[in-house]
């Protein structure tokens, strides 16, 4: 085979599977697509459209061995019969991103960290756009980056990085990389070992020259100590709730105001004026606010943008008052850390929704908060044993479940009106739900339904 006719393998026929597949098509190389699962329809008509070979329900060894290079979706595991086949025959596996990023000299802002990746990438994102950028988002979120890389030609593109697309980047580089903070998550994926994971996400620094920045939060003990670690050229923004003694680059000043400090100049905005409100949102709103001083947008524009942003879907998202009880809808929670920062926002009073696939979670980081806050516990879960043994004694009533219906039933016979009802589940959602976007919308649909009943 010459070289114009290199042969690549797409694994997994989701948005950025796809995307790789026709970026690829469009630059001469010989494409095959396999999906375990089933292929959406739009994504089968995609294909179709392009004349591009797939297969669905099954991998073809033979086909899939036979490539050069292996475009793996993020939600395949390494451990895998067909990655375990392809890594034994060592054929070079790379992530659509490190793909993608080959056809394009546009800037990446590239987000990570183990919670509150979206909030942030979608607030640079509207900040970028707002102040007339031509901008472009991937990653977790929004179109697949090969597909607009062939169509759209962005300058900029913001783009929030799983450490599972980060596993498979080598060449790829960032030229702001934003580090939010790193708590255990997904350690099932990395044989249970914290440092597996924190290198993951630490490869967002990877290939940064010294006009390169990495913007990330000082307070956070993880990445303080793997910062030691590591040797790199690019600037260091930190940010901070509180002016640390060394550098800090965005923090809260004693007038309440977010004060951004960059080599760009020094401006300040109020943070009772930032649409989004507790502390993860800070965070979240300095790093992009930094972002954007860094590719030297107007301090007034940043200010309009950091006030007028309407948040994430199933991200602390208020669903209903229903008799006097407030339902919020935090179904993002995956780890117990997001659950953690909800927590922080709530009142006292209470009724927390656990529960779904456990991922080899420590519930002691919130141990304390539920014991300040939460009157109940509602376990919403195929198996709520080992929420069950942690919990009990330590909050005055706690209930196990095994539906969404009967989980809002216990809510109801719980909670009285100037009381909380958050959804903050802590563990994955393919228990019972395919994701946590549907775990979110079921959920909103029930409280919906209870209004007059």
């Amino acid at each position: 085979m010459g070289e114009n006719k290199k042969s690549l393998v797409v694994l997994g026929a989701g948005e950025s599977g796809v995307g790789a597949a026709i970026l690829a098509h469009a630059k001469g190389m010989e494409v095959f697509v396999s999906d375990f699962g089933t292929i959406a329809p739009h994504y089968r008509k995609m294909l179709d459209d392009e004349n591009i070979q797939w297969e669905q329900g099954k991998h073809s060894m033979e086909r899939i061995l036979a490539a050069d290079e292996i475009v793996k979706s993020p939600g395949i595991a390494p451990t895998t019969p067909v990655m375990k086949a392809v890594i034994e025959k060592g054929i070079p596996v790379i992530s659509e991103i490190e793909f993608a990023g080959r056809y394009t000299d546009a800037k990446m802002v590239c987000i990570t960290g183990s919670n509150g990746k979206t909030t942030t990438t979608l607030l640079t994102y509207h900040i970028l756009k707002n102040a007339g950028l031509n901008v472009g988002l991937a990653g977790n979120v929004g179109k697949s980056l090969a597909l607009q890389v062939l169509r759209e030609h962005h300058d900029v593109y913001v783009i929030e990085l799983s450490s599972f697309q980060l596993e498979n980047m080598y060449q790829f580089k960032a030229n702001i990389a934003v580090i939010l903070n790193i708590t255990p998550d997904h350690l099932d994926r990395y044989d249970y070992r914290m440092q597996n994971y924190v290198n993951a996400k630490f490869r967002i620094i990877q290939n940064l020259t010294a006009r390169d920045a990495i913007i990330y939060w000082q307070d956070d003990p993880v990445i303080q100590s793997q910062l030691k670690q590591v040797c790199t050229e690019a600037q260091l923004l930190p940010f901070a709730e509180h002016e640390n003694d060394e550098f800090t680059s965005a923090f809260v000043d004693e007038h309440n105001d977010i004060v951004f400090s960059t080599e760009n100049g020094r401006f300040s905005v109020p943070r009772s004026s930032l649409s989004l409100h507790g502390l993860h949102n800070l965070y979240n709103s300095m790093a992009a606010g930094l972002s954007a001083c860094l590719l030297d947008i107007k301090k007034e524009d940043i200010r309009c943008a950091l006030s007028d942003f309407e948040g994430v879907e199933h991200r602390l998202e208020f669903v209903a008052d229903v008799d006097g009880v407030r339902y919020i809808n935090d179904s993002k929670a995956t780890n117990v850390n997001s659950c953690w920062y909800a927590l922080e926002s709530m009142p006292h009073n209470t009724v927390l929704i656990l529960g779904g696939k456990d991922k080899g979670n420590d519930y002691s980081e919130i141990e304390d908060l539920v014991k300040e806050k939460v009157k109940a516990i509602v376990c919403m879960g195929k198996d709520n044993n080992k929420l069950m043994e942690f919990f009990s004694g330590k909050v005055p009533t706690i209930r196990s479940t095994h539906s969404l219906d009967e989980a809002i039933a216990a809510c109801r016979e719980l909670s009285v009106p100037g009381d909380t009802v958050l959804l903050s589940p802590c563990c994955a959602s393919f228990d019972l739900f395919h994701s946590y976007e549907e775990r979110g919308a079921m959920f909103k649909d029930a409280v919906k339904s209870l209004i007059g009943k």
